[in-house]
C-alpha cells in the first residue's frame, strides 16, 4: 500500500472518529441551554436536575471532541502539505475564525458556565451557556464553509496555479455551505434527541425493576419513592419522563428537518457533483428511476453485474429536478465527459511522482456511496420511527418492564450516529478522485480543482504514515475506553452523579475527603 492510500485511511479514520463527538456536542448543547432556560423561567426543579445531568454528559463529550479535533488540524501540515499549499489562501480565513473566534469564545464562556453555578447571577450564568453553545454552532459553520469549498470552489481565481480568494462573501455564503449547515444542525439534534430517549428509557425501566414505580389496572403509572436509593424520588421520575418525551419529539422534528434540507442538498449535488449522485444510485445508464435496492457487483465500473431489484420510476428525476421525466446522466455518460474536461490520465507533473501518466478513475467506490446513502436515510428514519413508538408507549407515564425493550431503546442511540457517519463518508468518498472537486459553473483557466493524488505530502513515506496511523489508533482506542467508561459511570449514577447533594453527603464527604468524582468541579 502506497503513502497516498495510507494517508487517506488515516484522515478518514480520525475524521469519522472525531465526527462521532461533533453532532452530540452540538445537539446536546442546544438542548441543555434550552433546559436551563426553562428552569430559569419556570423555577421547576425537574429542569434544574435535567440541566445538570445532561450538562455533565455534554461536558464529557465536549472534552473528547476537543482532544480528537486537534489532530485534524495537524494532519493538514503533516500528511497533506501539498493540499494545504493549494487551499491555504482560502482555508486560512474560515479556519482562523473557527479557532480564534468561535472556539475561544465557546471555551471561555463554557468555563464560566462550569465554574459559575454559585458565583454568577442566574441570568449571567445562563447567558454564558447561550454564548458557549452559540459558539459551537458558529464554529461548525466555519468548518462547513471550509469543507464546502472543497465540494464547490467559489470566490477565487487562479494565480500562478494556486487559487486566491477574490470574493470572501462568496466563500462564506457558498450555497453548498448554507445547505450543508442547515442539514447538519437538525442531524445533530436527531443524535441528541435519541441520546435523551435511550438513557431516559433506561432509568424509567430501572425504577420499574427496582419496584419504585408500578402501574395500576389501567396501565397508568403509580410513581413511588425509594428510601434506600439516593435521588430516586418522585421528582426523579419527572426528570426521565420529561427527558424521554423531549428527546423523542426533538428526534422526530429533527428527522423532518434533515429530510427537507437533505432534499435541497441532493439537488445541489446533482448540479455540482453529478458523478457522486450517479454512483450513489449505481446508475450506469441515463434514466429517471430511483433504486431502492440493487444487487450484484457494485464494484463493477460498468455495472454489467448490477441488477435493480426494487426501484421507483421517476423518483430520481424528482430528487434532481422536481419533475418525473428528466433523464439523469449515468456513469457511462459522465465518464467520457469528465475525461474530456479534466484528462484521462494523471498529469505529467513531479508532484504526482510515480502516479503520473496513470489512468484516472472518475467513478467513486460504488458500494460505499450506494450503501452509505441508504444507511444515512435508513438509520435516520429508523430513529424517528422509534421515537414515535416511544411516545406512544410512555403515554401513561412509564415504560414496560421488558429488559429486551430497554436494551433496544439504549442501542437505538447508535442509529442517528450511524446515519451521521454514513452521510459524512458518502459526502467525502463520493468526491473522489478529487480532493477539491471542480465547479462545473467555472470554465477555462479559472476552473479550480485538485486531484487527491497530488495532495499528499511528497516527503512522507508509507512507513511513517503507518507509524502515525498505528499511534493514532492506540491513542483513540484509549480515549474511546475513557469516554465510554465516563459516560457509563455518570449515566448509571443518574441525577445524583451530577448533583451529589441529593445523596445527603456525610460531613466527611462535605469536607472533600470522600469525594472521588473527577468532574465534581463542574457543579
Amino acid at each position: 500500500m502506497e503513502a497516498l492510500d495510507i494517508a487517506r485511511w488515516q484522515f478518514g479514520i480520525t475524521t469519522v472518529y472525531h465526527f462521532l463527538m461533533v453532532p452530540l456536542t452540538i445537539g446536546l448543547g442546544i438542548l441543555v441551554v434550552v433546559l436551563q432556560t426553562i428552569w430559569q423561567r419556570t423555577g421547576n426543579p425537574a429542569y434544574l436536575r435535567m440541566t445538570k445531568f445532561w450538562g455533565k454528559l455534554f461536558l464529557i463529550n465536549f472534552i473528547m471532541g476537543v482532544a480528537t479535533g486537534i489532530v485534524q488540524e495537524f494532519q493538514f501540515g503533516m500528511a497533506w502539505s501539498e493540499y494545504s499549499r493549494f487551499v491555504g489562501d482560502i482555508f486560512g480565513a474560515p479556519l482562523a475564525m473557527e479557532a480564534l473566534l468561535a472556539f475561544f469564545v465557546e471555551s471561555t464562556f463554557l468555563g464560566l458556565w462550569i465554574f459559575g453555578w454559585t458565583k454568577l447571577p442566574a441570568k449571567i450564568h445562563l447567558a454564558c451557556l447561550w454564548v458557549a453553545v452559540s459558539g459551537s454552532v458558529v464554529s461548525a459553520y466555519f468548518i462547513i464553509v471550509a469543507n464546502s469549498w472543497m465540494q464547490h470552489p467559489v470566490g477565487v481565481k487562479l494565480v500562478d496555479g494556486r487559487p486566491r480568494m477574490v470574493d470572501a462573501w462568496a466563500v462564506f455564503t457558498n450555497n453548498t455551505a448554507l445547505v450543508s449547515f442547515a442539514h447538519t444542525i437538525p442531524a445533530s439534534l436527531a443524535v441528541a434527541g435519541s441520546f435523551l430517549l435511550g438513557i431516559s428509557w433506561y432509568h424509567l425501566w430501572r425504577r420499574r425493576k427496582d419496584g419504585i414505580d408500578s402501574v395500576d389496572q389501567k396501565g397508568r403509572v403509580v410513581v413511588g419513592e425509594s428510601g434506600t436509593i439516593a435521588g430516586r424520588d418522585k421528582m426523579d421520575h419527572k426528570v426521565w419522563l420529561y427527558s424521554l418525551r423531549i428527546g423523542a419529539v426533538v428526534a422526530m422534528v429533527a428527522f423532518a428537518g434533515t429530510a427537507l434540507t437533505g432534499d435541497l442538498q441532493g439537488k445541489l449535488m446533482f448540479q455540482q457533483q453529478p458523478m457522486k449522485m450517479a454512483a450513489a444510485e449505481a446508475a450506469c445508464h441515463d434514466g429517471t428511476s430511483f433504486s431502492v435496492l440493487s444487487l450484484g457487483n457494485l464494484g463493477s465500473k460498468n455495472c454489467k453485474d448490477v441488477v435493480s431489484v426494487i426501484e421507483i420510476p421517476g423518483l430520481l428525476s424528482f430528487l434532481a429536478h422536481n419533475d418525473f421525466t428528466t433523464d439523469i446522466k449515468g456513469v457511462n455518460t459522465l465518464v467520457p465527459e469528465y475525461q474530456a474536461k479534466y484528462g484521462a490520465t494523471v498529469p505529467n507533473n513531479p508532484i504526482y511522482g510515480d502516479r503520473a501518466g496513470q489512468a484516472i478513475d472518475y467513478v467513486p467506490v460504488m458500494p460505499v456511496t450506494y450503501w452509505g446513502f441508504r444507511i444515512m436515510i435508513g438509520f435516520g428514519g429508523l430513529a424517528a420511527l422509534a421515537s414515535l413508538i416511544a411516545l406512544v408507549i410512555v403515554r401513561k407515564g412509564t415504560v414496560p418492564q421488558s429488559r429486551w425493550l430497554m436494551r433496544l431503546a439504549v442501542f437505538g442511540i447508535l442509529a442517528p450516529f450511524g446515519a451521521n457517519a454514513a452521510g459524512w463518508i458518502f459526502t467525502e468518498m463520493g468526491r473522489q478522485p478529487f480532493v477539491v472537486a471542480p465547479n462545473p459553473q467555472m470554465s477555462g483557466v479559472d476552473q479550480v480543482f485538485m486531484f487527491t493524488a497530488a495532495a499528499v505530502s511528497p516527503g512522507v513515506t508509507a512507513g511513517e504514515l503507518i507509524a502515525s496511523l498505528s499511534t493514532f489508533a492506540v491513542i483513540y482506542a484509549v480515549l474511546l475506553v475513557v469516554e465510554v467508561r465516563l459516560l457509563f459511570r455518570y449515566v448509571r449514577g443518574g441525577v445524583v452523579s451530577a448533583m451529589p447533594e441529593l445523596a445527603h453527603p456525610t460531613a466527611e464527604e462535605t469536607a472533600g475527603k470522600g469525594d472521588d468524582d473527577v468532574l465534581a468541579f463542574a457543579y
